[in-house]
């Protein structure tokens, strides 16, 4: 295999896990200009944000940025300064954590949109290693910027601070505006450390499944998403192995008639077998159709100069090191909460924040999920995690 081959393929397997596409600006962005407004990380003070936030002007680097509130010159350290003075192959970070973002518009813009699947990738460079946490959207948070513009609330769904993020709504002067919003958000709630985003719509999903020929996804039990009020058979998939193209591998990601539990683990099925396609040799005959599908179709702040270093990471991992894993289901409880924007209840999950913040800690430090699974490419169940092979 040739090198430029080796690195075209290093590069698909870490845009499996969501950011993919973004390799089309190497070609039309200076090297080392972000794609997008910088995250604006803001200390963990809950509620009391000031009404503006800019960059520090005196921060070397995206992942050294620090903040200032708008109306003042202190500044303020990001909690990821210590940890980026270390490095780790390919010349990035030790560790870099990426929100990613999808979004269930399906339009070519991000004007609106909820964020339907909300992950942090946490990429150890040192080990290599990729691990991706799934963030439950219909957990009650408090939201920054927000008050202003729903008549003194502050709290909603957590996917709902990257629709009030966008240009559709506005709520924020965050630069970032979803992404940064809904980062925001989470580092307010769970303390996460995030340094970078990207955001995709359903529309270039299924563009880049058709774009490298379908996937295959073996499920091990039947699926099937067809309800009294819609019987088609687009909505049933056999257990076993079944051949998708974008459209249905998306209804896969997106099916829950058992649960929001369920459909992340199917969502972590279809980008186990994303990857898997991803890899494969014939696959580098379709990388001119699948940058064509990412032309002006995500939200990032990503320079082409991390993405090459993302890529040169991929060469690195091995299958058992890119792992999926989510909060433990039994620490969740439905409920229902009064929202008055809406003027009706609306269902929540209920949980001890404090637990969660405790699991996110961990996350950060590397340290959760404690170990792997004794068994690969199988849905996660009570915060086990799922290995891509």
């Amino acid at each position: 295999m040739t090198s430029f081959q080796k690195a075209a393929m290093s590069f698909l397997s870490v845009v499996a896990i969501g950011i993919i596409g973004l390799i089309i600006w190497v070609y039309q962005t200076k090297w080392t200009a972000p794609l997008g407004p910088a995250l604006q990380t803001p200390v963990s003070t809950p509620l009391k944000l000031a009404p503006t936030w800019t960059p520090n002007p005196n921060a070397t680097s995206p992942l050294l940025s620090t903040l200032v509130p708008a109306s003042t010159s202190q500044t303020v350290p990001s909690p990821e300064a210590t940890s980026t003075n270390a490095f780790g192959l390919c010349g990035m970070p030790s560790v870099m954590t990426i929100l990613a973002i999808g979004s269930d518009t399906r339009s070519d813009q991000y004007l609106y949109g909820l964020a339907d699947a909300i992950r942090l990738i946490r990429i150890d460079s040192v080990t290599p290693k990729i691990t991706v946490l799934e963030f439950p959207r219909d957990l009650w948070v408090a939201i920054p910027d927000i008050a202003d513009n729903l008549n003194g609330q502050d709290h909603e769904k957590l996917n709902q601070a990257y629709l009030y993020g966008n240009p559709g709504f506005g709520y924020t002067n965050d630069p970032a505006q979803g992404p940064g919003l809904l980062a925001r958000t989470l580092a307010l709630n769970f303390g996460t450390h995030i340094d970078h985003y990207a955001a995709m719509n359903m529309r270039t999903f299924v563009k880049v499944v058709d774009a490298v020929g379908g996937i295959d996804v073996t499920l091990p039990d039947v699926v099937d998403g067809r309800t009294t009020d819609d019987t088609n058979e687009r909505l049933f998939f056999p257990e076993g192995e079944n051949h998708l193209d974008g459209t249905r591998a998306l209804t896969l990601a997106r099916t829950r008639v058992d649960g929001v539990f369920q459909r992340a683990d199917h969502q972590n099925l279809v980008l186990c077998a994303l990857r898997k396609k991803l890899t494969t040799p014939e696959v580098i005959t379709s990388i001119p159709d699948l940058i064509k599908s990412f032309q002006g179709a995500v939200q990032t702040d990503l320079s082409p100069q991390q993405l090459s270093q993302l890529a040169c990471i991929g060469a690195e991992l091995k299958p058992e090191n890119i792992i999926f894993t989510g909060f433990p289901e039994d620490i969740f409880a439905q409920d229902r909460i009064y929202d008055p924007v809406f003027k009706k209840d609306m269902f929540v999950w209920n949980a001890d924040y404090d637990i969660l913040n405790d699991y996110v800690d961990q996350f950060n430090n590397g340290t959760w999920p404690h170990s792997t699974p004794s068994y690969v490419a199988q849905p996660k169940d009570k915060g086990d995690t799922l290995i891509c092979q």
